[in-house]
C-alpha cells in the first residue's frame, strides 16, 4: 500500500492494538494507533488519508459514537467497527451509521486484511458499485419467497427467535433458511450480508 493511505486503530486495549499494528506494519501498511475515541477526535481536522478500525465497546465514547461524531465533523475515513460482544441489531446499527464492515473478536489477521483492502478499493471512488447493484439484485431473484422473507427479517436486526414469530415458522426452519441466503448472496458473513441490503436499498 501506498504512503498516503494510513490504518488509524482505535482502541482502549493495548494488546489489540499492538497486535493489529504490528499485523498491519508486516502487511506494509502504515497505521497510527490511539488509546481513545477523544484521542482521534482531537487529531481529526489533520487525520491522514486511509481508514479507522475502532472497537465498538470503550470507555468514556463508544466506537459507534466516535462514528457519529466523526460523521458530525465530516470526517469521510471508511470505518471498521471491532466488537466482542456482536448481535445482529448493532451490525445492522453500525452499517447504517455508515460503517464499512463489522468484524467480530477474535478475528484473524486475514479477515482484517481483507476488510482493510475493500476500504481501500472503496476510497477509489464509486466506480463498478452500479454493477455491484446488479450482481446483487441477481442472487436476490435466486431467493425463494420463503428465503426472502428471512433475508429481509435478518437484515432488519432480527433474531433467528423474532424472525420464526414474525414469519410463523420454527426457529430451526430460520437457521436453515437462514445458512442458504448466505450461500446463495455468497455473503462471508452478516456484515457482507447487511452491506449488500443497503447498497441495494440506498446506493451507498
Amino acid at each position: 500500500m501506498s504512503e498516503d493511505f494510513v490504518v488509524h486503530v482505535v482502541d482502549d486495549d493495548a494488546a489489540v492494538r499492538d497486535s493489529l499494528a504490528f499485523s498491519l506494519n508486516a502487511s506494509g501498511i502504515a497505521v497510527v494507533t490511539y488509546g481513545s475515541a477523544p484521542e482521534l477526535i482531537a487529531q481529526a481536522p489533520q487525520l491522514a488519508p486511509g481508514l479507522i478500525i475502532t472497537d465498538v465497546r470503550m470507555p468514556g465514547m463508544s466506537g459507534l459514537e466516535l462514528v457519529a461524531r466523526l460523521k458530525q465533523m465530516r470526517i469521510s475515513h471508511p470505518i471498521i467497527v471491532l466488537t466482542g460482544h456482536a448481535d445482529v441489531a448493532m451490525a445492522v446499527e453500525a452499517m447504517k451509521a455508515g460503517v464499512i464492515e463489522f468484524i467480530e473478536k477474535p478475528f484473524d489477521d486475514a479477515a482484517i486484511l481483507g476488510a482493510v483492502e475493500a476500504a481501500r478499493e472503496r476510497l477509489r471512488g464509486d466506480a463498478g458499485r452500479q454493477a455491484e447493484r446488479g450482481e446483487i439484485e441477481t442472487r436476490i431473484a435466486q431467493l425463494t419467497a420463503r428465503e426472502k422473507d428471512v433475508f429481509e427479517a435478518i437484515v432488519a436486526g432480527d433474531s433467528n427467535k423474532s424472525a420464526a414469530q414474525k414469519l410463523g415458522i420454527s426457529p430451526r426452519t430460520v437457521e436453515i433458511y437462514r445458512a442458504n441466503v448466505m450461500e446463495k448472496m455468497r455473503a462471508r458473513t452478516l456484515s457482507d450480508l447487511v452491506r449488500m441490503a443497503l447498497l441495494r436499498s440506498t446506493g451507498a
